[in-house]
């Protein structure tokens, strides 16, 4: 057994396959892949990374296995697949997702291959653990795959508390303890116990909260953005020989070298070494969005981009259009019982619709520019994506968020 002093949970005991995972590569690889990608331009003590959040998911995947008397080989499949459930991440986390899975077909819970091959799966074989029934949990299926993957997943129970507690907001903070205590399997269906819909709200209304203030606030955003950016050049480039497959299995500081070592990106390796990063031009709210815009797909968004840079005569690097999905509440699935009969959260809490409507409220399109651009980008944005805001709009509701959030922003 292994004891691993840890930031949130205190003292983590690693034991049987999970001990064994943790020495892997794929496993020590997650040590240099930041939780948060960008987010610590932003908030600075945002450096905790995939590995400590995978001990984390480990250790209260445990604690529910203990309380729904799971045990045997059942539980070393889903300890395994709590410790295993994040190598498949590319670098800077969710932030080259998109870009990757364009090119591969493959989001980071597809790890099905991941786990045959290399020192993982000799592990897992070692203790008798199908491979394949790992990636099955990873992926979320199958009865067990809830409790890795799913509303009430242990995934989402360690990141908000350890996001909150390594940015330092008070917004992520659930009762893990409790809802691991109410779990309870209904019909093969993960479910809160009678009297656990505020518990179930909890976590709604934590992620509600980290979404604006952490996960979506436009320093991240920006740097987000611009990062996918590089990358894309970075895959086009003549100059190098990464693929896109290749990029999926870099680490942070892979990453980061290869962006610095490209002549086509070079230009963002300083912007982002030197924190100097793009600013908004346009902020939009999903009102006055075209529904077109909004839906649009990667391929269109370039020819916006294009067409921005064209009207406002500058460079075409010097234009990034930030289009966000629409918003959704995943969690508002969560099923509770309630009177006996198993109900989804949205089906009984008034505050599912409260916090719809903020997220609504809360949405914004981007486009980023150099500081010295953004008048001349902002007017171009709002006359080719038709947006329903006039110029005097842009440079007001630029100008007001910024000495707002910037004080979030250092």
């Amino acid at each position: 057994m292994k004891i691993i002093k840890d930031s949130v949970h205190d003292h983590i005991s690693v034991d049987g396959v999970a001990r064994d995972l943790v020495d892997t590569p794929a496993v020590q690889r997650l040590r240099r892949i930041a939780q948060l990608g960008t987010v610590s331009l932003v908030y600075p003590s945002a450096n905790h990374t995939r590995f400590e959040h995978s001990l984390g998911v480990y250790h209260i995947a445990c604690e529910a296995l203990d309380h729904l008397g799971v045990d045997g080989k059942q539980a070393d499949r889903v300890q395994a697949a709590a410790m295993l459930h994040d190598v498949g991440h590319g670098p800077f986390s969710h932030n080259l997702e998109s870009l990757t899975y364009r090119r591969t077909g493959r989001y980071h819970d597809d790890v099905h291959s991941l786990l045959a091959d290399g020192e993982v799966g000799d592990v897992l074989r070692d203790h008798d653990i199908d491979p394949d029934a790992v990636a099955d949990l990873v992926a979320g299926e199958g009865r067990f795959g809830q409790l890795v993957s799913g509303e009430l997943d242990v995934d989402r129970m360690d990141y908000l508390v350890r996001d909150a507690h390594h940015t330092g907001v008070p917004y992520g903070t659930i009762d893990h303890g409790r809802l691991i205590r109410e779990l309870v399997f209904v019909d093969d269906e993960l479910v809160l116990d009678e009297g656990n819909v505020q518990a179930a709200e909890s976590l709604l209304v934590a992620r509600a909260l980290m979404n604006p203030t952490v996960y979506s606030h436009s320093v991240a955003r920006i740097s987000k953005a611009m990062l996918r950016r590089a990358s894309e050049r970075l895959l086009e480039s003549p100059d190098t020989d990464v693929d896109a497959a290749t990029l999926q299995r870099m680490d942070d500081y892979d990453l980061i070298v290869a962006l610095r070592s490209c002549e086509s990106t070079q230009e963002f390796s300083r912007r982002y070494d030197q924190r100097d990063l793009f600013k908004r031009a346009v902020w939009a709210e999903i009102d006055d969005v075209p529904g077109g815009v909004i839906e649009a797909e990667h391929e269109a968004i370039r020819e916006f981009e294009q067409d921005i840079a064209a009207r406002a005569d500058v460079d075409p690097s010097s234009v990034i259009l930030d289009v966000p999905s629409r918003p959704s509440m995943t969690e508002s699935s969560s099923r509770v019982m309630v009177n006996g009969d198993i109900r989804r959260l949205e089906q009984q809490s008034p505050l599912v619709e409260a916090l719809r409507a903020a997220q609504y409220s809360q949405w914004r399109l981007g486009v980023y520019s150099p500081p010295e651009l953004q008048e001349q980008v902002g007017h171009a944005a709002v006359d080719v994506l038709g947006l329903d805001i006039d110029g005097a709009l842009v440079s007001e509701v630029r100008d007001g968020l910024d000495t707002t959030l910037d004080q979030f922003a250092e």
